[in-house]
């Protein structure tokens, strides 16, 4: 943590993402604001490693999985350049995933459908050394404190993830229920994986028969 994160001019920001819009977006907003300022992006591992190099301290912005990154590449570099301050982007995280990420150091954890304030927020966090997770994560990080395993009756679902349940049962797809529902695509695909990630399954079958022993829906409405 720096004594003074605000005392420097210019603070250097390296976006790390193999996804063009992404990458587009966070250097939109960044430009907007004084003080950051985008040194590097890097779409591959060998990018990052040889900006990294270059450019010494900042603050690193990164989706190391969709670089390819494994959790422990990803701690060998953080350890390798310790002067970074790392905000983690993901679309999805798993509790195991989130654990890892906290043993390793990082303290900074955002889902990539943050709002823009939120991720502000976020960014001047990581640089002061102050801890910031988006609304996903810290749900995961109160589950990682009850340190035991919710039987599939107790599962909490939202009202929004339960009636998606129950549309993902009736067999309509992602498109036809963000329709019905008047929600973006992008929405209905968060909700999923929040509900996939929540009933510790892999597919609709498996999200079907849980829900039905949860009590969700009616096995005899609903047919695999």
């Amino acid at each position: 943590m720096r004594n003074n994160p605000l005392a420097e001019k210019i603070i250097n920001v390296i976006l790390a993402d193999s996804k063009y819009l992404v990458i587009e977006a966070l250097q939109s907003l960044i430009s907007q604001n004084s003080g950051y300022l985008v040194k590097a992006v890097a779409k591959s591992q060998e990018e990052l490693l040889a900006w990294l190099e270059k450019i010494k301290s900042g603050i690193l912005i990164i989706d190391a999985s969709g670089l390819g990154i494994s959790k422990t590449q990803l701690n060998q570099i953080k350890q390798q350049f310790p002067s970074f301050s790392w905000l983690i982007l993901t679309d999805i995280l798993t509790k195991t995933e989130f654990d890892e990420l906290i043993k390793s150091g990082i303290k900074n954890i955002v889902y990539k459908n943050i709002e823009k304030q939120d991720l502000l927020a976020a960014i001047k966090s990581t640089w002061e050394g102050k801890k910031f997770f988006s609304d996903e994560v810290l749900d995961l990080a109160r589950e990682s404190n009850e340190r035991k395993t919710v039987p599939d009756a107790t599962v909490k679902l939202t009202t929004s993830e339960i009636d998606i349940v129950k549309l993902i049962a009736n067999g309509m797809t992602t498109k036809e229920i963000a329709a019905k529902r008047n929600i973006s695509h992008h929405t209905v695909n968060t909700h999923r994986k929040n509900i996939f990630r929540k009933m510790a399954v892999s597919n609709s079958s498996e999200l079907i028969l849980h829900a039905i022993k949860a009590g969700l829906i009616d096995n005899i409405e609903y047919f695999i």
